[in-house]
C-alpha cells in the first residue's frame, strides 16, 4: 500500500474503529476479492480493530475497497478522511491470467457461458458491432464496482442476442467477471414463479460451487422471496464474487427489486426507466427497433446460403416492407429457406395482406409482424396449421412442456415433438432448451396475431383444452409436480373461464379436494388469488360459498406453506358448522374414519378473522387501511414498510423504509403518499405506486417520531407529527406538553388537531392558527394512582361526527364532548392490561380497543355495552383501524401479524375468553368445562352448547387453578393471595350456590383436586405445603416437608383394598408419601439433582414414574420405594409422562417437542416420536410436551404443546395433528373412551374436539 494511503488510516484509525461496523463492510469487500472468507472468521470476532489491522497490511487496492464499501454503506463522513489519500490503480493490475505456460482458447469462453446458462449464437447470425461494443463498454465499468447495464428496445428488436454476444469475449471475462456469467430469463412473472425462478438459478450456482469445492453443501430451496433474494446476495457475493448477472426480459420494477442485492448485473427489458428503482451505479444502450438495411439482407442471404450481393431485389423491398425487424427478417428467412424460389410471392403477400391493426400502447411493428405471422402460417400444412392455431389459447410469457400439447392435440409425445420441431425450424414457435424436458412458447407478437385472427373462436379453442384435460385426467389430476402437473393446476381455472363453462369452474373451486392438491403443489397464494380473480363468475353460482373458500385459504395460508403438509381435511373441520368447507370436511372425515382414519370435529366456537398476513418478521406497531379500502400498510421493529392487498395478504410493496424501527405509517387522502416516522427521528413521504422517496424531513425532531397523520379533507395536504421532544409539526411547531407527545389526530373536518402526551394531557389545536384551544387533564381520572406514577395518554380518535374525541390511557378509554370537554362516558378493560390503542368507527358508534393482554375488545359508546372481544393475537395488539366504510376492522400485534376482522361478523358471544387452568367433567355425554375468564370470574360451561352454567362474582386475587367435582355438583378454585373458596350446587338447574372459602395457605395455590367420593379438596402451593380439607367443615390437615413450591400431586393406591396415600413432587427434587388422614410423612425420596417437573402412578398402583429439568426420566417402585428404571436420552428437561393403561410403556416429553416411548419392563426405547417431522422454524412440536394420554387400548398416544398430535403407538407416527389459533396448551382432559378432547390455549380459546365417527 502507498505510504500516503497507509498514513491516512493510521491517523484515522480511531474514529473508523469507533464508528464503523465491519460485517456491514466485508461483503462488499469479499466481493471486489480483497478479503477471503478465512479472514472473515477472523475479522469477526474483534470486527472493527480486526479489519483495520488486517487492511494495513494489504494493497492499494484493499484501501480502494474499503473506501467504496464506506460510500455504499453511508458512512460518508469517514469516507471523507480517506478520500484525499486514495492512490492510483492501473487496471491492468486487477486482470486475471491465464495459468502459466497456457494461452486462452476460445472454449475456455464458451465452458464459462455454457455453466451459465447462456443462450448459444443462433444459427443464423449477422454481427452488430457498433451495438455490441457499446454494451462492452459499459460492461466494463463494472469492473471495480456492482452496478446496472440496462439494454432496452422494442421486442423482436434483438436484446437477448446482443446481450449473450457480449459477454462471448475472452478478455471480457477474465478481466471483469472471472467469477462467471450467469443467464436468468425472467419475463412477466408474478411472484410464485419468480420465486421459482431464483430457486433455480441457487440450486444451479450451489450445484456448481460444490462441484469445484466438494466440501460445501446444498441447502434447502428458499420458502419466500425474501429468504431467496438473501441466499442469492450470499452466493454472488461469497461464492461468486465479480461475476455478472444477467436478467433477460425483464417487464415489472418489483421483479427487478428482487435482485438489487450488490452485484453486477446486465438486463434486457422493453422499459428504460426500471432500473430507477434499484440502488447502485447505472448505464444503459438502446437497441435500434430494425436492423440496418445491410444486416437484414445478411440474414437472408444467410437463410437461402447465397451472398447478399446475389439476392433478387425482392430482398430489399421484402426489408423495406418489414421496417427491418429481426424477428420478421427472420421469419420470412425461415420461409425462404424452404421455399427459396417464392420471393416475389412472400413481398406480394407482405404488401397486399391487410390485417386489422392490433391497438396496445406498445412498440410493436404490429403491421409488419401482422403480414409477416400470415405468410408464415399459410406455409404449414393443413393439419400442422390447425394445430398451431390451438396455441392461440396460451398466456403470453407462458413456456408449456410437451406433455401438456400432447393432451390438447390427443397425439403421442414423440409426434408433438415433431410438430412443435417443424414450427421451431419455421421460427414461429420458440424452445427453451435450458430445461429438460424442453419447454415451448410464442412471442408475444405472435400471440397478438393469433388471438386477433381467432377472435371469434376463442371460447371453443379454451373449451377443447378443458375437455381434452377431463378427457385424459378423467380419474384425478395429475399429482408428479412436474412442468405438465404444474401447468394445469395454474391454469385450468382460466382455460375454463375463458370457455365460459361455468359449471364445472363451480365444480372445480368449490371442491376441497382441488384446494387440496393445488395447495400443496402450489401454495395457498395461487390459490386465494383465485377466487378473487374469478370472483364475478362464481358469485353468479353461490357467492357465500366463494367466501367460505377464500375466508379457509385466508385463514389457514400460513398452515399450507408449512412442510410436512398439514391435512386440509383436519384444518377445515375447523371452519365453521355453516361453511361450505366444513360441510366437505365433515364428509370426508367421515368417510376416512371407516377406513381408520382420526379426525377431530371442533365442536365449539371457531376462528372470527377474515385474514391473517405475517407481513414483517418482527413486532408490527402501526398499520392502516387506505381510504378506497383495497390496501393495508404496515411497519414495525424490522425497520420496513409494507403495503399489500386487503382481500388476500399479496404483497404489493415492500421498502426498507427506516434505519430504526418505525413507529407509524399513514396513507394520504388519494392514496397516492404513505407518511413513514421512526425513532431515527426522520419522518418520510414515500409514492405509493413507485416504492420512490419523495421527501424526507430530518431535523424538525429531535428525538423519535411517534406518529403521523395526512388530513382528512382536500382543502389542503397537511402532514402532522409528534415527538418525544414533547412538541407537534404540521405547518407549524405547536408547543404545550410537558413530556413527550404519543399520537396526533386530525378532526375530521381538519379544523382542530388532538394530541396525546405522558404529561397526562389531551390537548385540542386550531390547525389555521397553531393555538391551543383546549386542554383536558386525563390524569385527573386517575385520582387514587396520580401520585403513585404518571398517567400516560397514549391516543385518542375523533367519533364520525367530529363532536366527541375519546382517549386511552391505562386500563380506560374515556369520551369526552368537544365542546365542553365533560367527560360523557368511561370504559374501564381488565385491571390487568393496559389500552395500546382506540379507533373510533366512522360509520358507527362503535370504537376498538387494543389491549396488552392480546385481545381487541368493540365497545358501543352510545349504549356502554361491550360488543365483542376479537381473540385471535399471540401478543400485544400495538393497533387498530376500521376501514374508512367500517364493514372491516384490522388489528396488528408483536406476534408479527395483522388481523382482519369484518366488523358485524364478531359478535358478543365472542367477548370472554378462558384461561387455561381448567378442570373438565365427563359425565354420561355430557362435558362440563370449569374455569377462569379473563375478567377472573369463575366459569361453569356446558362444553356441548357453550352455555354458562354457572358464574361467580369478579375475585379479589387471580384464580390460579380450578376442580371439578360430579358428586357433590361443587367445583373449587385456588387463588394467587392463598385463598380457595368452594361453590356448590353448580351443576344443577336452576344452579345456586352456597360458598367455603378456605383460609390457610400463605401464597399461591398452585392445583386442587377433589377426593372421588367429594368430601374432601386437596390443595398444594407455592407456601412449599399441601392441605386435606374437609371443606364443608373447614377441617384440615397441613402436610409440611417440601422446600420449595408443590406444583402437582397425585392419589396412590398400591391395591384395591389399600389405603389411598398422596404423592407429592416439588421444584426441591424430591417425591414425598403422605398419610391423608394423620399428615404422617411416610416416604421422603429424592429423586432429581433438578426441580420435579411431572409425576404419574401406573394403573396397578405398583409404580409411578419421575420427570426432571435434569433431562432424566425415572421408573419407581411403590413397594421399594426404590428407582428401577433411569431412563436417559432426552437433550432438554423432561416436561410430562404417562403410563399406559396396561403399564407396559411409558412415554415422556421434553422441552425440545421431544416424545419418547419406553419398555416399562426393561428401560429400553421402543420409538421416539417427531424426529422426522421436525417443523420449520420452531421445535418438534412447537413447544414443551406439557401433557401425554394413551387410549384405552394403548394404540393411540395423545400430545400437548404448541398444537396437539395424535401418534401410532407401535411406529411411532403421527395420525393427526390440530393446530389452535393460540399456543402453549398447558394441559388437555380427555374422556373416558378417548372420543372428546378439551383444552384452552393460551389466548383463552376453549377447543371440545369430538373424534369424527
Amino acid at each position: 500500500m502507498e505510504e500516503g494511503a497507509r498514513s491516512c488510516l493510521l491517523q484515522s484509525r480511531s474514529s473508523l474503529e469507533q464508528d464503523i461496523r465491519a460485517s456491514y463492510l466485508m461483503d462488499h469487500m469479499i466481493s471486489d476479492g480483497v478479503l477471503t472468507g478465512d479472514e472473515e472468521d477472523r475479522i469477526r470476532s474483534k470486527q472493527a480493530v480486526a479489519l483495520l489491522e488486517l487492511l494495513l497490511r494489504k494493497d492499494n487496492q484493499a484501501y480502494i475497497s474499503f473506501y467504496n464499501a464506506l460510500v455504499r454503506e453511508s458512512y460518508g463522513d469517514l469516507a471523507s478522511l480517506l478520500h484525499n489519500s486514495l492512490p492510483l490503480v492501473s487496471p491492468e493490475a486487477e486482470k486475471i491470467t491465464p495459468e502459466p505456460g497456457r494461452e486462452p482458447r476460445v472454449s475456455d469462453v464458451q465452458a464459462v457461458l455454457s455453466e451459465g446458462g447462456v443462450p448459444q449464437r443462433p444459427v443464423v447470425f449477422v454481427s452488430r458491432p457498433a451495438l455490441m461494443n457499446r454494451v462492452r463498454e459499459k460492461l466494463y465499468r463494472l469492473q471495480k464496482e456492482p452496478g446496472w447495464v440496462t439494454v432496452f428496445g422494442m421486442a423482436g428488436s434483438g436484446k437477448s442476442v446482443l446481450a449473450a454476444e457480449a459477454v462471448r469475449d475472452h478478455a471480457l471475462i477474465t478481466e471483469c467477471f472471472p467469477g462467471g456469467v450467469h443467464w436468468l430469463s425472467i419475463g412477466q412473472l408474478d411472484r410464485s414463479d419468480l420465486l421459482v425462478r431464483i430457486q433455480s438459478l441457487c440450486f444451479r450456482l450451489e450445484q456448481q460451487s460444490q462441484e469445484k469445492d466438494p466440501s460445501s453443501s446444498l441447502h434447502r430451496p428458499p420458502g419466500s422471496l425474501e429468504e431467496a433474494k438473501e441466499r442469492l446476495r450470499f452466493l454472488m457475493l461469497r461464492r461468486y464474487p465479480r461475476s455478472l448477472l444477467i436478467l433477460d426480459d425483464i417487464w415489472d420494477s418489483s421483479v427487478l427489486k428482487a435482485f438489487d442485492i450488490q452485484c453486477r448485473v446486465l438486463l434486457t427489458t422493453r422499459d428504460r426507466s426500471l432500473a430507477d428503482c434499484v440502488s447502485g451505479p447505472k448505464s444503459e444502450v438502446a437497441v435500434e427497433s430494425g436492423l440496418e438495411e445491410g444486416q437484414a439482407l445478411e440474414i437472408l442471404a444467410l437463410y437461402v446460403n447465397r451472398k447478399p450481393q446475389r439476392l433478387p431485389e425482392q430482398a430489399r423491398s421484402i426489408v423495406r416492407e418489414c421496417k427491418g425487424s429481426p424477428l420478421v427478417v427472420s421469419l420470412i428467412g425461415a420461409l425462404l429457406r424452404e421455399f427459396p424460389d417464392r420471393w416475389a410471392y412472400y413481398l406480394h403477400t407482405l404488401q397486399q395482406k391487410k390485417f386489422k391493426r392490433i391497438r396496445k400502447s406498445s412498440s410493436y411493428d404490429y403491421d409488419a409482424l401482422d403480414q409477416a405471422m400470415a405468410a408464415s402460417i399459410q406455409v404449414l400444412s393443413e393439419e400442422h396449421r390447425e394445430l398451431y392455431i390451438d396455441l392461440t389459447v396460451l398466456e403470453k410469457d407462458v413456456k408449456v412442456p410437451a406433455k401438456v400439447l400432447s393432451v390438447l392435440w390427443d397425439l403421442e409425445p414423440e409426434e408433438v415433438e415433431d410438430v412443435l420441431q417443424d414450427f421451431v425450424n419455421k421460427s414461429l414457435l420458440f424452445r427453451d432448451c435450458h430445461h429438460r424436458p424442453y419447454l415451448y412458447y410464442l412471442h408475444d407478437l405472435q400471440l397478438d396475431f393469433l388471438a386477433e385472427m381467432n377472435r371469434s373462436g376463442l371460447e371453443s379453442l379454451h373449451t377443447k383444452v378443458v375437455r381434452q384435460y377431463q378427457q385424459r385426467y378423467s380419474k384425478g389430476p395429475p399429482t408428479s409436480g412436474d412442468e405438465e402437473c404444474l401447468y394445469w393446476f395454474r391454469f385450468l381455472t382460466y382455460h375454463m373461464a375463458k370457455a365460459n363453462l361455468t359449471q364445472e369452474l363451480y365444480s372445480l373451486m368449490f371442491s376441497l379436494d382441488w384446494v387440496r392438491t393445488k395447495a400443496q403443489i402450489m401454495g395457498p397464494a395461487h390459490l386465494i388469488n383465485d377466487y378473487l380473480e374469478y370472483s364475478t363468475i362464481l358469485d353468479k353460482e353461490n357467492s357465500e360459498v366463494r367466501g367460505h373458500f377464500q375466508e379457509f385459504l385466508s385463514l389457514n395460508g400460513h398452515q399450507l406453506e408449512q412442510r410436512p403438509f398439514p391435512d386440509v381435511v383436519q384444518l377445515a373441520l375447523s371452519q365453521p358448522d355453516s361453511s361450505e368447507v366444513y360441510r366437505q370436511a365433515l364428509l370426508q372425515a367421515q368417510e376416512r374414519a371407516t377406513r381408520g382414519g382420526l379426525y377431530l370435529d371442533w365442536v365449539s366456537l371457531k376462528s372470527l378473522s377474515r385474514l391473517v398476513v405475517q407481513p414483517h418478521q418482527g413486532s408490527i406497531y402501526s398499520a392502516c387501511f387506505s381510504h378506497d379500502g383495497t390496501k393495508i400498510a404496515s411497519c414495525g421493529s424490522s425497520k420496513t414498510l409494507r403495503v399489500f392487498k386487503s382481500t388476500s395478504g399479496e404483497k404489493l410493496l415492500e421498502i426498507q423504509a427506516h434505519d430504526d424501527e418505525v413507529l407509524c405509517c399513514a396513507f394520504s387522502l388519494d392514496d397516492h403518499l404513505l407518511a413513514t416516522c421512526s425513532s431515527d427521528r426522520k419522518v418520510k413521504v414515500w409514492n405509493v405506486e413507485r416504492g420512490t422517496l419523495m421527501r424526507m424531513f430530518e431535523d424538525e425532531h429531535e428525538e423519535q417520531v411517534n406518529h403521523c397523520q395526512f388530513t382528512n379533507t382536500r382543502r389542503r395536504l397537511l402532514l402532522a407529527t409528534c415527538s418525544n421532544d414533547k412538541f407537534m409539526n404540521t405547518k407549524n411547531t405547536m408547543f404545550g406538553h410537558l413530556e413527550p407527545v404519543n399520537h396526533c389526530c386530525f378532526s375530521p373536518d381538519d379544523a382542530y388537531l388532538s394530541t396525546s402526551s405522558s404529561d397526562g394531557t389531551l390537548k385540542l389545536w386550531e390547525v389555521s392558527s397553531a393555538n391551543e384551544w383546549k386542554s383536558i387533564d386525563v390524569a385527573d381520572m386517575f385520582p387514587e394512582q396520580r401520585e403513585q406514577t404518571e398517567v400516560m395518554v397514549k391516543c385518542s380518535t375523533w367519533s364520525a361526527g367530529g363532536r366527541t374525541i375519546i382517549c386511552a390511557a391505562r386500563n380506560a378509554v374515556f369520551v369526552f364532548d368537544v365542546e365542553t370537554a365533560a367527560m360523557l362516558l368511561e370504559i374501564r378493560t381488565s385491571r390487568l392490561s393496559t389500552v395500546q390503542y382506540c379507533h373510533a368507527c366512522p360509520s358507527s358508534n362503535l370504537v376498538a380497543i387494543a389491549l396488552s393482554h392480546y385481545a381487541v375488545e368493540l365497545w358501543d359508546i352510545e349504549t356502554s355495552k361491550k360488543m365483542a372481544d376479537c381473540s385471535g393475537h399471540l401478543s400485544w395488539v400495538h393497533g387498530v383501524q376500521f376501514s374508512p366504510d367500517g364493514s372491516l376492522l384490522l388489528s396488528c400485534s408483536d406476534d408479527q401479524t395483522v388481523r382482519v376482522w369484518e366488523t358485524n361478523k364478531v359478535h358478543t358471544s365472542s367477548a370472554v375468553c378462558l384461561k387455561r387452568d381448567s378442570d373438565v367433567l365427563f359425565n354420561n355425554g355430557d362435558i362440563t368445562v370449569v374455569a377462569a375468564d379473563n375478567r377472573n370470574r369463575l366459569q361453569v360451561r356446558n362444553g356441548r352448547t357453550g352455555a354458562v352454567m354457572f358464574q361467580s362474582e369478579n375475585q379479589e386475587s387471580r384464580i390460579r387453578c380450578t376442580a371439578i367435582c360430579s358428586q357433590t355438583s361443587a367445583v373449587g378454585l385456588g387463588r394467587e393471595d392463598g385463598t380457595i373458596q368452594v361453590h356448590t350446587r353448580v351443576l344443577e338447574v336452576p344452579s345456586g350456590t352456597s360458598l367455603a372459602t378456605l383460609q390457610g395457605h400463605t401464597r399461591t395455590v398452585l392445583h386442587c383436586q377433589f377426593t372421588p367420593e367429594g368430601h374432601t379438596l386437596i390443595t398444594s402451593s407455592e407456601d412449599t405445603t399441601i392441605r386435606v380439607w374437609r371443606w364443608r367443615t373447614g377441617e384440615c390437615v397441613v402436610l409440611e416437608g417440601h422446600k420449595e413450591q408443590v406444583r402437582c400431586f397425585s392419589l396412590l393406591t398400591t391395591t384395591p383394598s389399600s389405603e389411598t396415600h398422596l404423592l407429592s413432587w416439588s421444584f426441591d427434587g424430591t417425591i414425598k408419601v403422605w398419610d391423608m388422614s394423620s399428615g404422617e410423612r411416610l416416604q421422603d425420596l429424592v429423586c432429581h439433582q433438578g426441580a420435579v417437573l411431572a409425576c404419574d402412578v401406573s394403573p396397578d398402583g405398583q409404580l409411578f414414574a419421575t420427570t426432571s429439568a435434569d433431562k432424566t426420566a425415572k421408573v419407581w417402585s411403590s413397594a421399594s420405594w426404590e428407582c428401577v428404571r433411569l431412563l436417559n436420552g432426552h437433550q432438554d428437561c423432561v416436561r410430562s409422562c404417562r403410563f399406559s393403561w396396561d403399564g407396559r410403556r411409558l412415554a415422556t416429553g421434553d422441552d425440545n417437542g421431544e416424545i419418547r416411548l419406553w419398555n416399562v419392563k426393561d428401560g429400553t426405547l421402543l420409538k421416539i416420536c417427531s424426529r422426522d417431522n421436525k417443523d420449520a422454524m420452531d421445535s418438534l412440536h412447537g413447544g414443551w410436551v406439557t401433557d401425554l394420554h394413551f387410549s384405552p387400548d394403548n394404540t393411540v398416544l395423545l400430545s400437548t404443546g404448541g398444537y396437539i398430535k395424535w401418534w401410532n403407538v407401535e411406529k411411532g407416527e403421527a395420525l393427526q395433528t390440530f393446530y389452535p389459533t393460540g399456543a402453549n396448551l398447558k394441559r388437555i382432559h380427555v374422556s373416558p373412551d378417548f372420543s372428546t378432547f378439551v383444552t384452552i390455549d393460551n389466548i383463552g380459546i376453549l377447543y371440545i374436539l369430538k373424534k369424527v365417527e
